[in-house]
């Protein structure tokens, strides 16, 4: 594990984690055309995902202090909001933590990120869509994230669980559908990352981490994966937030399919392409071959008897 290969897997990370298109997808792919299998790169690709935690703390640090006085003065608001991530974050975190071994195990692979990487841009597309045919364009402020429409979102996050959906396109996309305006639902899903993302990296480095400090070169990639992270990540969340109000989620979905059908294309190619050389390398049966097989067969012969 390279420090070069940190690098891109931190620009990777900064530039992917809160754009709707799936950071973990995108990490998973980059890992296997790096020819990264072993447990130390699959852990690699999920704690650097503290790099974008800590990007998101630095940015709203302001509301997170106000959040943070407001609960310890009992302010209605920033308890509401409080309440409103931990409801939002239970369900996503249940299900990671009963199916944590079974999701590394089956699903980080360029197959399963491309069928998520597709259906997920249908979804946006769609949704985008409908949206923009109704004038009400949905509830504008964080404030306006009730414990209901938390609990929604915190249910559309669990299919985030699956690489390639994308933890941004399920929350903005579960606020949009509950009421949120597309902006509201993406703030919201910024400061949901906190306790979601910092939950998961902390468990996986509790659980994986032996594996990915004994690699070689394992702690240098991960400071440097990290500290990349965090300046991509910081330098993202204001352009995206800016972008989303203008443009929507929409260019983001087709980009998805685009990718996706992609990598899948290229996925079913490289599955195939052992099976025909295996087939053409066994090449026909001989003549000679042939004859005793039917011979044998005429003598009632069966490949189990001497």
């Amino acid at each position: 594990m390279f420090w070069f290969d940190a690098v891109l897997l931190g620009v990777l990370e900064g530039l992917t984690e809160f754009l709707p298109v799936s950071s973990t997808g995108h990490l998973i792919l980059l890992g296997a055309w790096l020819g990264h299998q072993s447990e130390a790169a699959k852990t690699l690709d999920i704690v650097i995902q503290l790099g974008a935690v800590l990007a998101v703390v630095v940015y709203f640090r302001e509301r997170l202090a106000v959040t943070v006085r407001g609960i310890v003065r009992r302010d209605p608001d920033s308890l509401r909001l409080a309440l409103a991530l931990a409801f939002a974050f239970f369900p996503a975190a249940l299900v990671g933590l009963l199916f944590h071994k079974a999701i590394k195990a089956y699903l980080f692979g360029p197959g399963p990120v491309a069928v998520a990487l597709i259906v997920g841009g249908i979804l946006m597309v769609a949704v985008e869509a409908v949206r923009r045919r109704r004038p009400d364009q949905g509830a504008p402020r964080l404030e306006d994230v009730t414990l209901q429409r938390a609990v929604a979102i915190g249910f559309a996050q669990c299919f985030a669980l699956w690489p390639g959906a994308s933890r941004s396109m399920t929350t903005i996309v579960g606020g949009q559908l509950s009421g949120l305006s597309t902006a509201a639902a993406a703030e919201f899903s910024f400061l949901l990352a906190i306790p979601t993302l910092g939950s998961a990296t902390i468990f996986d480095l509790a659980k994986n981490g032996r594996a990915l400090l004994d690699a070689p070169g394992g702690p240098a990639a991960l400071g440097v994966g990290l500290a990349v992270s965090f300046v991509v990540a910081l330098l993202v969340i204001a352009v995206f937030l800016r972008y989303l109000k203008r443009y929507g989620l929409a260019p983001f979905g087709w980009y998805r399919i685009a990718l996706g059908a992609v990598v899948l294309w290229l996925w079913l190619a490289s599955r195939s392409a052992p099976a025909e050389a295996g087939a053409a390398a066994e090449g026909p049966a001989a003549p000679r071959d042939v004859a005793a097989a039917e011979a044998g067969s005429a003598r009632g012969d069966h490949p189990s008897r001497p």
